[in-house]
């Protein structure tokens, strides 16, 4: 932060443009405090739906040390936001939809009084039955939520004849999957803090994934200039797509504008975070699939229902990607896909690693473990036999023309050491009525955001006085480790040290706009814009080099950390510092552009809402589980992650990736639901939404193939999100090898394993399965 009349409790930092080291721990910027700092609290609706009749703000104005107190009334612009459609208030007027909604903003002097200021608002409600079943929100009897209906989006893919296909089969398999509302449970909850600069600029510092977006939905609300808003986004203390949308950026802006100047902070405690925040989507999953005798998939039926909650946030996205990627990496010549995404008042669900890919991946790997078993196949050779390569046609109708590794992550799992001794594994067991299992599971998942979005990089490099590089790149950093990947690049191109090379990434006011971090796109968007970037320079050290030692540019090489200049028989270093100084004496630019657009299908397929993808990273799962009987509590002991991310470029990086997405995905299979009851969540905080904790971890072992992919930075492509997808089915998967049950809803909790077992013993395998 630059300007010094800020007073910081503790020891005094002149810029918070990155993570600070304080105290030997790591800050960002929910961590700091001032002594000149205002505190924000935040008003939410008491009710999961209900009119608003009266909002009476006095008691809470007339409060000692209580700054200022805000309702829609106080909304200069527009009183909406939402990535797609703007259709979430800023501060409700007249309805609200989730007991997230925000009604009154407050600001005081400290954080014990903005929460009683807020506690002595009145709002006169006309409460309202809520909408809780996404089924029965899309009925003629449901009350609707928005003017435009309460069904959000409707998906649908036909390709081939799916009836021809279904009455030539061998077999059928019909069954009917649930997912949970999982929780982002990132460290840093939603915060941040704004302040008016003394030149009258708008500063926002807020955790986000897309700084330039959250300035545009900004000074949307505020009816102001965005080139008069400064957005810092980063560092991030965790995402995973839950920042992608707006969190408290508004609120802050619009607070810092009746604060006199002084810095406000919101950060909201957890139980706000689990209130207000988006989740993961649930999903109700209907599938029809049918194949030969000989383990040939050739038609595939799906219903997908997703509840996106009160708002629609980026669900309608979430639910054609889920369409495009539910038949599999397979080629399905028949297919007959229909998606939905459905309004409700169930809070309100958005962007989560994965992107809708989790929920119908859990349902496709489960069919065909079921039809290797009862065909008596192998359950790799059956995926082997029907995964498309690059060349083949997908399901979807489109030629795959970019990199496709499914078939080397399947056969590599055929010879990693787990599956080889899976019957060693198996019997290596302490107690008889403990069973182990070992399940597989592949899948894929998009890079970039499809067609018909902009999709593009762009990255700047600056020449620093001190002879070394500033590289921005608006994609933020939330825990992908981008920022190491941006300096390898760099690094690499420029010859040069990475030790030479900073990195900023999610300032509006310090790198040019470089689309969001989400789509498993920044590495791929933002290394090719930084490739576009370095001839530039290079051009500009070669012909500043050359003048300085009156030669031709052609005289001149890139060395290591300098330039070499020749002449006859002598040899010249040139420095960067002495580059630099040179260009700022003569006035002249030391910071370049790249830019770089993702490359796009030509034609969308005819109501896939995007589909489909140019660019996919692929990914297969081996999973050793061990499942009490007595209890049903299942343990995941053993993890092989086999990624197909093109050319790695940074191993250990992709190996964070790759044990981190499979903790998630152990929790989200195994713990993790945001349980809610008319409305209102259950779950509210750590202490009754179950984890995975370091206890829970098992061996991960991270094998990835070589498929590198010719038009990504050096050979990748992204890979952030498939590292949680496939894991969910091996897993269960993993617990039928185990104990001979199926597990559709997720979950599977002790509860669920514990009663399915005992239907076992009395039911058959048809009734269980509900084939």
């Amino acid at each position: 932060m630059e300007n010094s009349h800020y007073k910081y409790v503790g020891k005094r930092i002149p810029r918070i443009d990155g993570p600070e080291k304080v105290t030997g721990e790591l800050k960002y910027m929910t961590d700091y405090h001032f002594e000149n700092m205002v505190w924000g609290k935040v008003l939410r609706s008491s009710f999961p739906y209900a009119r608003i009749k009266q909002i009476d703000i006095s008691k809470a104005k007339e409060l000692p040390g209580v700054i200022a107190v805000l309702t829609h009334k106080d909304i200069p612009g527009f009183n909406g936001f939402g990535i797609v459609v703007p259709d979430q208030p800023v501060l409700a007027s007249d309805v609200v939809r989730c007991t997230g909604d925000a009604i009154a903003l407050v600001a005081a002097e400290t954080l014990e009084i903005a929460e009683h200021a807020v506690s002595r608002i009145q709002v006169d409600y006309e409460p309202l039955s809520p909408v809780t079943d996404a089924e029965f929100a899309m009925t003629d009897s449901a009350p609707l939520l928005h003017e435009s209906g309460n069904i959000h989006s409707h998906v649908t893919i036909k390709n081939g004849d799916t009836e021809k296909a279904f009455a030539e089969a061998d077999i059928i398999l019909e069954n009917t999957f649930y997912s949970p509302r999982q929780m982002h449970a990132f460290i840093e909850t939603e915060g941040g803090w704004g302040v008016v600069e003394p030149d009258g600029m708008l500063t926002i510092r807020c955790p986000g994934q897309y700084a330039y977006r959250d300035r545009l939905q900004i000074a949307r609300a505020l009816a102001l200039n965005p080139a008069r808003i400064r957005v810092v986004s980063n560092p991030i203390g965790g995402a995973f797509g839950g920042k992608d949308e707006i969190t408290v950026q508004i609120y802050l802006a619009l607070l810092a504008l009746h604060t006199g100047g002084r810095p406000v902070k919101i950060h909201l405690n957890r139980e706000e975070s689990v209130i207000a925040g988006i989740k993961r989507h649930p999903f109700k999953v209907q599938m029809k699939t049918a194949a030969k005798s000989d383990g040939t998939v050739i038609a595939n039926q799906v219903r997908a229902v997703a509840d996106t909650g009160a708002y629609a946030s980026l669900g309608g996205a979430v639910i054609a990607l889920a369409i495009e990627h539910c038949c599999g990496p397979y080629k399905v010549p028949n297919v007959d896909l229909e998606g939905f995404c459905v309004y409700t008042n169930n809070g309100i669900a958005g962007a989560f690693r994965g992107f809708g890919v989790n929920q119908v991946c859990a349902a496709i790997e489960t069919h065909m473990d079921m039809l290797a078993e009862k065909l008596d196949l192998d359950p790799i050779e059956l995926r082997k036999k029907n995964v498309y390569q690059k060349g083949d046609t997908s399901s979807m109708g489109h030629v795959l023309k970019t990199s496709v590794g499914t078939l080397q992550t399947l056969e590599t799992a055929e010879n990693c050491e787990l599956w080889k001794n899976r019957n060693v594994h198996k019997q290596n067991i302490t107690e008889p009525w403990k069973k182990r299992g070992i399940g597989i599971a592949t899948s894929f998942h998009a890079v970039g955001m499809g067609i018909g979005l902009p999709d593009y990089g762009a990255a700047t490099i600056e020449l620093m006085p001190d002879g070394t590089f500033k590289v921005g790149v608006g994609c933020e950093d939330i825990g992908g480790g981008n920022s190491t990947v941006y300096a390898q690049v760099a690094a690499e191109l420029l010859n040069c040290d990475i030790k030479n090379i900073s990195i900023v990434q999610g300032d509006t006011a310090e790198t040019i706009d470089s689309g969001t971090v989400t789509a498993s796109r920044s590495t791929y968007t933002g290394g090719k814009a930084i490739a576009a970037a370095v001839p530039n320079m290079i051009r500009i050290l070669t012909e500043a080099a050359a003048e300085l030692k009156n030669v031709l540019p052609e005289n001149v090489l890139i060395g290591e950390n300098e330039m070499y200049v020749l002449e006859e028989d002598n040899e010249h270093i040139v420095s960067y510092g002495d580059i630099y100084h040179y260009l700022y004496e003569k006035h002249r630019s030391v910071k370049v552009e790249g830019h770089y657009m993702l490359p796009k299908e030509k034609e969308e397929i005819k109501g896939s809402g995007g589909a489909p993808h140019h660019l996919y990273g692929y990914l297969t799962h081996v999973v050793l589980v061990e499942v009490d009987t007595l209890t049903g509590e299942t343990e995941v002991l053993r993890v092989v992650s086999i990624p197909d991310a093109g050319k790695v470029l940074n191993p250990q990086g992709l190996e964070g990736q790759a044990e981190g997405g499979a903790v998630m995905g152990i929790g989200y299979t195994l713990y993790e639901d945001v349980l809610m009851e008319a409305g209102y969540h259950k779950t509210t905080n750590f202490t009754n939404y179950i984890l995975p904790t370091i206890r829970e971890t098992p061996f991960i072992e991270t094998i990835p193939v070589d498929s590198a992919e010719e038009t990504g930075p050096f050979g990748a492509k992204g890979i952030g999100e498939v590292v949680m997808i496939p894991i969910i089915a091996a897993i269960t998967n993993a617990i039928h090898d185990a104990a001979g049950i199926r597990i559709q809803h997720l979950p599977a909790t002790p509860e669920r394993i514990f009663t399915a077992l005992k239907e076992k013993q009395t039911t058959t395998p048809r009734e269980i399965r509900n084939e």
